[in-house]
């Protein structure tokens, strides 16, 4: 199993990227909600955004590993991943399950910045986490799929020009496994925009771009099938358990800023002529924060490697996830709290990541569920819904 010390050059490379975009950049970006457009294309330009992508098709071929220490460094430098992520997890469905075909097209053109695969269209309004239950359609006719439906909380669709779409191409009372007749399509947005696919922008908590997407008889090329028909639910399984474990690894880089940030200020705050660091009820905290943290980095990088060696990965994937989200959040706690009333002021970026941390207790895949899935196939329970 990798450390984390096995990635010092990716470290210092990412950190001298993110030198260039400091904690003003992002403080601007959020007060505007606005997208980090000059971020996310030197993080292009610089090849960090085409890590998994096979070196043959332009990319770097490093491992999921060495992609979730670039996503943490992100985070760790006080930006936020969840601008661009998408683009490591929804890439391996396209890299492990793209005909040879789709991947000469689409991959070095993606790896150079000329495309974006930023967005995953899976859940539903009506659905939710019950993917297999999804109800939104695709119906060969001819060299096409016609698409219907809705899909809800679709990220980053505004700044991409393809996207993952999984639909049911056989109606669930057809198949013997309810998670059988499924596809997986790339879209491109360029075309289909007005055409079948609108969108409707979803205000939220965080400067994080969603979006309500619906299909009304949209076409797609027959040719945009990923993989083989019906098998899309069993494809986005390795999109899905990337995507966890790179979400551990950005909560581990909040979890570190966040710790970071408490230290460097209960050294410097000066109450009752002694620095509040030297309490117990300050330092405490922010030590169990940290050993929280260094625990979920572990399980990120068990589950990383279980993924690279092509192996069952999805109780660490789900472990690692829920262990990072809660070790973030307990961090984000003590950091605002360790700067009392001047963590809630813009200028320390306190708040603002706290509120951006706070997300992943919720999504992707929320901590019950995982609990649920390890009750169930790490544990023997039974099934719980």
């Amino acid at each position: 199993m990798n450390s984390s010390d096995d990635y010092d050059e990716v470290r210092s490379g990412v950190r001298a990227l993110c030198r260039q975009f400091p904690d003003e950049y992002f403080r601007k970006i959020d007060a505007e909600r606005g997208y980090p457009s000059e971020f996310v294309s030197a993080l292009t330009a610089a090849g960090w955004l085409a890590a998994l992508i096979p070196q043959e098709f332009g990319g770097s071929g490093l491992s999921l590993a060495a992609a979730s220490v670039i996503m943490e460094e992100i985070n760790r430098c006080g930006g936020n991943a969840g601008a661009c992520h998408g683009q490591m997890y929804v890439m391996n469905v396209l890299v492990r399950h793209g005909s040879e075909a789709q991947k000469r097209n689409y991959l070095p053109r993606i790896a150079s910045g000329e495309l974006r695969l930023q967005s995953m269209a899976v859940t539903e309004p009506t659905t939710g986490t019950d993917t297999t239950r999804l109800k939104t359609t695709a119906v060969r006719k001819g060299d096409r799929y016609v698409v219907n439906g809705q899909k809800v909380w679709i990220s980053r669709v505004r700044h991409s020009d393809l996207l993952l779409l999984l639909a049911r191409t056989t109606p669930v009372a057809e198949v013997q496994r309810k998670s059988e007749g499924m596809s997986v399509f790339l879209v491109d947005l360029r075309d289909s925009l007005g055409k079948g696919l609108t969108l409707r922008s979803i205000p939220n908590m965080v400067n994080h771009e969603t979006n309500e997407v619906f299909f009304d008889n949209l076409e797609v090329p027959a040719e945009n099938l990923v993989g083989g028909e019906g098998s899309g639910f069993k494809h986005l399984l390795d999109g899905l358990n990337a995507e966890r474990a790179l979400i551990a690894a950005e909560c581990i880089g909040d979890g570190y800023w966040f710790i970071e940030r408490a230290t460097r200020y209960a050294n410097e705050r000066v109450v009752f002529d002694r620095p509040i660091g030297r309490n117990q009820g300050v330092q405490f905290p922010i030590a169990e924060a940290y050993i929280e943290v260094e625990a979920a980095s572990l399980m990120r990088f068990k589950a990383c490697a279980l993924y690279d060696a092509r192996k069952p990965c999805g109780a660490e994937a789900n472990m690692a996830k829920l262990l990072a989200a809660k070790a973030s959040w307990e961090a984000a706690n003590v950091c605002l709290q360790t700067h009392g009333g001047y963590g809630f002021a813009s200028e320390y970026d306190v708040e603002r990541k706290f509120r951006e941390t706070r997300l992943y207790q919720v999504a992707p895949i929320s901590t019950n569920l995982i609990l649920s899935y390890v009750a169930e196939h790490v544990l023997g329970l039974p099934r719980s819904f």
